[in-house]
């Protein structure tokens, strides 16, 4: 039971496993973003502000974030064979607002989003972990199977109800600060920082009860009450009568975790007359998140994790991006990126980054293409690998390889106003893990799954 309450990591919708790299919709159709000399480059590249017209630059997208996270779950603990659990992750409201003042050689920026996390995650009918975890404890216990052998009842599920649900929540916001300055015609470089903000939580609960119908015919039952009748039985026979009136097992849980971290963050911005290069380098944010617990029902066993004051690392990644943008013609750019993630020096709850194959790599690439001097349209792809293995995978916190394909467009409204809109969405590759419940050698097969998709709109304004 320990396990069942352990930390759910919520979904990045683009980006690494924690991090969101949607942080714009101008993002959303090119992706490749790392080399763009643009408002958005506050946070993509922002080495290229200081080759950005003079003026102050001010951007606000709000983003629409979607996300299923499913679990098709086969045991034999279910009487069905197997089961299906259902989890939902949205994100209805995600704000990025970027702010650029350009005076001569040097730019002074700032830049606010969710740069982590993903929303909340409801998980109503809980998760397979819930399930088995408790069918296999129950199904173990010798006062069940004496009632079991007694009563003549094949299968324990028979005896008990179980209900189960969680509902997680995360968001990392951060709040970055850095200026910018062109050394050359051709090369620029930035310095800058980001404080990240953790703000999360957990709710939930896990409790199987004897359906009362059954309570009744347990104490009916003349097998039963020749058995508890002998003195000799008296221990088991309160058990018995414990358990017609109380819940078998009642695990509640309600957990607000808060904690903060600064990365420090350089970049170089290399101009060779259609073509761009960006680089970016964001140091690891170290991330010690505090529970302040309000309910916790076995907080010296299976919840032990979620005492009140408790802290649990939960590590903002350093990461390292490379980008060229190249003008085809005046009014059509390409583009492509690559960014790594360095998971495996990232703390996180139970030490899970050991068991990463390697860092998540993800390659970008982007058309931009300008209509006419009023509109603008693009489309963009990215393709993520996490570097997964079984032992990283678990119920409350798995990801799945994917790639993302996105579009969008712009309008000029007048010289100074700029509506952008944008839409992608990501297919992940299913992942099985084998292998059995708990630490029983009872089977259990689980196939995680995904399903994404964001929209976005942003308005920019110059002056």
């Amino acid at each position: 039971m320990a396990a069942l309450f352990a930390a759910v990591t919520l979904p990045s919708f683009a980006g690494g496993i924690l991090t969101n790299s949607n942080q714009s919709v101008q993002f959303m159709r090119t992706f490749a973003r790392g080399a763009v000399i643009d408002v958005d480059g506050v946070y993509f590249n922002p080495a290229g502000l200081a080759f950005m017209k003079d003026g102050m630059h001010l951007s606000f997208s709000w983003q629409n974030a979607y996300q299923e996270r499913n679990i098709n779950s086969v045991s034999p603990l279910y009487p069905e064979g197997s089961r299906y659990f259902k989890g939902k992750a949205s994100a209805p409201f995600a704000p990025s607002l970027y702010g650029v003042y350009k005076k001569d050689k040097l730019a002074l920026s700032g830049f606010f989003g969710v740069v982590g996390g993903g929303g909340k995650a409801s998980f109503d009918d809980g998760l397979p972990m819930f399930a088995t975890g408790v069918m296999a404890g129950i199904a173990s216990n010798p006062v069940i199977q004496g009632v079991q052998k007694l009563a003549g009842i094949q299968n324990a599920t028979d005896l008990y109800s179980m209900a189960s649900a969680m509902d997680g929540r995360q968001f990392i916001f951060g709040l970055q600060l850095g200026a910018s300055y062109k050394f050359a015609d051709w090369f620029s470089g930035y310095v800058g920082l980001r404080a990240n903000y953790f703000l999360g939580g957990y709710e939930g609960y896990v409790i199987a009860k004897v359906k009362p119908d059954m309570a009744t015919q347990l104490l009916i039952n003349p097998n039963i009450k020749a058995y508890l009748a002998d003195p000799a039985n008296a221990a088991m026979a309160q058990q018995v009568q414990g358990m017609t009136t109380n819940p078998l097992v009642d695990l509640r849980l309600d957990c607000t975790q808060t904690g903060w971290g600064i990365n420090p963050i350089i970049g170089a911005d290399f101009k060779f007359g259609k073509l761009n290069f960006g680089m970016k380098y964001e140091f690891k944010a170290n991330l010690n998140i505090e529970n302040d617990t309000k309910e916790n029902s076995d907080p010296e066993g299976a919840l032990a994790a979620f005492k009140d004051g408790v802290n649990t690392p939960s590590d903002v990644p350093s990461l390292f991006a490379v980008a060229a943008q190249y003008e085809l013609l005046p009014n059509l750019r390409v583009s492509a990126e690559y960014h790594w993630y360095d998971d495996l020096h990232a703390g996180m709850a139970g030490h899970k980054e050991k068991a990463l194959r390697h860092g998540t790599h993800e390659v970008l690439a982007g058309v931009e293409w300008d209509i006419n001097k009023i509109f603008t349209v693009g489309v963009g792809g990215q393709n993520t690998d996490y570097g997964l293995s079984d032992e990283f995978q678990s119920d409350t916190a798995f990801s799945c390889d994917s790639y993302s394909i996105g579009f969008g467009g712009a309008a000029r409204i007048n010289s100074k106003l700029t509506l952008n809109v944008g839409y992608f969405w990501t297919t992940y590759k299913d992942y099985k893990k084998k292998g059995t419940v708990a630490t029983s050698t009872i089977p259990l097969e689980n196939t995680y799954s995904r399903k994404n998709r964001v929209f976005g709109v942003a308005i920019d304004y110059t002056f």
